[in-house]
C-alpha cells in the first residue's frame, strides 16, 4: 500500500469515528495544490476521485493530463472574475462563490455542451477580514441569486474555521455554517452540501454535520513547492 493510500485510510478512520451518525456519507476532496499528476493518480487508484485545487493556473494542466481518468475537479481557491473563463471550462465544483459579481461571470462562462457547474456559496464563519465569504445572515440572499442562474447548480455552504486547536471553537464555528444551511434549505432552496473540514480540524467538521471535506497534508504529507514560481492567487488552507 503507498503511503498516500495509507494516509487516506487513516482519514477514512478518522471520519467514520467522528461520525454522530453512521448513515451520513463525508465525501473527502484530495487536495492537491503544488502536488504533482502522479500523487493524484495514487488518490485516485485509492479511491479518492474528487480532487481539489486553489490556483487555475497550475491546476489546468493537471486536469488536461489526466483527462479521461474519472475524477471531479474542484476549484477551492478564491475565484478572480478575470479566471471565470478558466474556472468554470475546466472545473465540476467550485466552492468559494462569495458575490453575486463571481457567480454571473461563472454562469456567464460555463460552457453550453457541459452541466451546470456544481457550486456552494462561501460564508465567513470566523468573522476573520482576511478570508473571503459572506457574513452567516446574508448566506441565504446570496443563495437565492445563486440558484437563479442557469448555468450553475448551487449544491450548499463553504466555509472555514479559525485556525485554532481548540475543539470548542472550531465546532462552534462550523455549527454556525450548519444552522446557515438549515436556513437555506428550510427557505426552500435544494441544497445538500456542507463542505467544511481541512487537514487540522476535519474531525470536528464531521461531528458538526461536512457532507464534504477538504483535505490536503494529512493525505499527501508536508508539501513540497512544484518547480517554478505559485501563480498570484489567493490560497485557501487545507
Amino acid at each position: 500500500m503507498s503511503s498516500i493510500a495509507a494516509n487516506l485510510e487513516a482519514v477514512r478512520r478518522r471520519i467514520a469515528a467522528a461520525l454522530p451518525e453512521a448513515a451520513r456519507e463525508v465525501v473527502i476532496v484530495a487536495v492537491s495544490k503544488q502536488r504533482p499528476p502522479e500523487a493524484i493518480r495514487a488518490a485516485a487508484a485509492a479511491g479518492c476521485t474528487d480532487i481539489g485545487e486553489s490556483y487555475a493556473q497550475e491546476a489546468l494542466p493537471k486536469v488536461a493530463a489526466l483527462a479521461g481518468a474519472g475524477l471531479r475537479w474542484h476549484f477551492i481557491g478564491h475565484v478572480q472574475t478575470n479566471k471565470a473563463r478558466e474556472i468554470a471550462s475546466g472545473f465540476d465544483w467550485v466552492h468559494a462563490v462569495d458575490r453575486v459579481k463571481v457567480a454571473t461571470a461563472l454562469d456567464r462562462a460555463r460552457p453550453e455542451g457541459l452541466a451546470p457547474l456544481d457550486v456552494c456559496v462561501q460564508v465567513n464563519i470566523s468573522a476573520e477580514a482576511t478570508k473571503g465569504g459572506v457574513a452567516p445572515p446574508a448566506a441565504l440572499a446570496l443563495c437565492r441569486e445563486v440558484a437563479a442562474l442557469p448555468r450553475l447548480r448551487l449544491r450548499g455552504l463553504m466555509g472555514m474555521a479559525a485556525p485554532s486547536g481548540d475543539v470548542a471553537i472550531q465546532r462552534a464555528q462550523f455549527a454556525s455554517l450548519r444552522q446557515a444551511f438549515h436556513e437555506v434549505r428550510d427557505a426552500g432552496l435544494d441544497v445538500d452540501t456542507l463542505s467544511m473540514g481541512m487537514s487540522d480540524d476535519f474531525e470536528a467538521a464531521v461531528a458538526e454535520g461536512a457532507t464534504m471535506v477538504r483535505i490536503g497534508s494529512a493525505i499527501f504529507g508536508a508539501r513540497h513547492p512544484l518547480p517554478g514560481p505559485l501563480p498570484r492567487e489567493r490560497e485557501s488552507r487545507s
